[in-house]
C-alpha cells in the first residue's frame, strides 16, 4: 500500500479509504447498500491487512447509523486508524439540525464523537456549502474545535472553485486553522474537477479525497452499451449519483477500461481506481462495497501500474472539452502558465507545440 501526504499538512493516508456508505442501510442509503456490525468488522480485517488506515464516514449516512456501526467495529483498535467524518446536512427536523453555523457544527461533533465512540476525529470535514451562514462563522468554530483537541485536521467537499478559494481566504486573514483536503467526485466519466478544483487543490496545497471514484458502479464494468442493466445495482434501484451527460462517450471509456483490463487479466474496476491515482493532486480514493468480494477486487487497484500508453489512451477518451476561458487561455497565454494551470492544459499545449 502507498501512503501520501494529505495536502500540506503532515498526514499521511492510505492511498486507498474504506468508505462506509453502505453501513446502515436506513432511508435512502438503503439503495447502496445495508452493512451491519459484523460485516463493518471483517471490511476493517480486510482493509487493514491490505494496509488502509484511512476510514471515511459523515453525520447524515443513514442518519448516524453508518457511523455508530463504525464506533462499535472500531472497538479496540482506533488508534489504528484515522477516522474522517463530514458535518452540513440535516440530522433532525428542526431548524437549527443542519448547516454550516457555530451552534450546528459544534453540536454535530459532539455527537459524532459520542457515535463513534472517540475522543477525536481525525479529519472533520463540511459536507456540503452553506450560504446562508458567514463564513467567519464556519471557520471560527472549526478552529476553536481543532484547537480544543477534539478535531485534529479539517476539509472541504463538493464546493465550487470560488467557495473553496473565498474560504481559504476567509482561513488565512482570521488566521484560522485551514483546510488541508477536500473531499470530491472525479472519475475518467466526470472529469470537470480539472477545470478549477484540481488547480486549486495544486496552487493551495490541499489533497484530493475522490469519492464514488467507480462512479456508483458505472465504470467497474458491470455497465456495457447495449446491455440491460444488471439486477441488484445502484442504478436499477434508482440511484442517481452521478448524473449521466453523455451516454456515448461514457461507453467509450468503459470500453477503453474493458480493453487495458482484458490485457492485464484484471477487472476494469482496478483499471479505472488506478487511473484516478495517477490524477495530479490525488491523496486517496474512498472505495465502499456492499459486498466482501468487492472490497478485495477494489483494495486490488493499489498494486496497479499503468504504462505511459494505457494513461494516454484514457487520457484521450475522457479529456474534457475546454470551457472558456481555457481554451483561450491555451491559445494565447501558453507561454506564462504555470504548474496549476498546465494540470488541465498541459496536453494541448503540448500538442501545440
Amino acid at each position: 500500500m502507498e501512503y501520501r501526504q494529505l495536502g500540506r499538512s503532515g498526514l499521511r493516508v492510505s492511498v486507498l479509504t474504506m468508505g462506509t456508505m453502505t453501513f446502515g442501510g436506513k432511508g435512502n442509503f438503503g439503495k447502496v447498500g445495508s452493512t451491519d456490525v459484523d460485516g463493518a468488522r471483517r471490511q476493517l480485517d480486510l482493509c487493514a491487512e491490505a494496509g488502509v488506515n484511512f476510514i471515511d464516514t459523515a453525520d447524515v449516512y443513514s442518519q448516524g447509523a453508518s457511523e455508530e456501526i463504525l464506533g462499535e467495529a472500531l472497538e479496540g483498535r482506533r488508534d489504528k486508524f484515522l477516522v474522517a467524518t463530514k458535518v452540513r446536512f440535516s440530522m433532525g427536523k428542526r431548524p437549527n439540525d443542519a448547516g454550516l453555523s457555530r451552534h450546528h457544527i459544534v453540536a454535530a461533533c459532539e455527537a459524532s464523537l459520542r457515535r463513534l465512540k472517540s475522543d477525536h476525529i481525525d479529519l472533520y470535514q463540511v459536507h456540503q456549502w452553506d450560504g446562508q451562514t458567514p463564513l467567519e462563522e464556519t471557520v471560527e468554530a472549526l478552529d476553536t474545535l481543532v484547537r480544543s483537541g477534539k478535531v485534529r485536521y479539517i476539509g472541504a467537499s463538493n464546493y465550487s472553485g470560488w467557495h473553496l478559494m473565498k474560504a481559504l481566504g476567509v482561513q488565512d486573514r482570521t488566521h484560522s486553522v485551514r483546510f488541508v483536503s477536500q473531499q470530491i467526485h472525479y472519475t475518467p466519466q466526470a472529469r470537470e474537477a480539472e477545470y478549477e478544483l484540481v488547480p486549486i487543490a495544486l496552487d493551495q496545497g490541499l489533497g484530493i479525497l475522490v469519492w464514488s471514484p467507480l462512479a456508483g458502479g458505472l465504470l467497474s464494468g458491470k455497465y456495457r452499451r447495449g446491455q440491460t442493466e444488471p439486477e441488484g445495482t445502484r442504478r436499477v434501484n434508482q440511484w442517481n449519483e452521478p448524473p449521466i451527460r453523455d451516454e456515448n462517450k461514457l461507453y467509450d471509456i468503459v470500453d477503453a477500461l474493458v480493453e487495458i483490463a482484458g490485457a492485464r487479466g484484471v477487472s476494469p474496476a482496478e483499471i479505472t481506481l488506478a487511473y484516478i491515482l495517477t490524477r495530479p493532486a490525488v491523496s486517496s480514493l474512498i472505495i465502499g462495497a456492499r459486498t466482501e468480494e468487492q472490497l478485495q477486487t477494489n483494495l486490488r487497484a493499489a498494486e496497479i501500474k499503468l504504462t505511459d500508453e494505457e494513461r494516454r489512451k484514457l487520457d484521450d477518451v475522457s479529456a474534457p472539452p475546454l470551457i472558456y476561458p481555457y481554451w483561450h487561455q491555451a491559445q494565447t497565454a501558453s507561454d506564462r502558465l504555470g504548474p496549476a494551470d498546465l494540470s488541465l492544459l498541459g496536453a494541448t499545449v503540448a500538442k501545440k507545440s
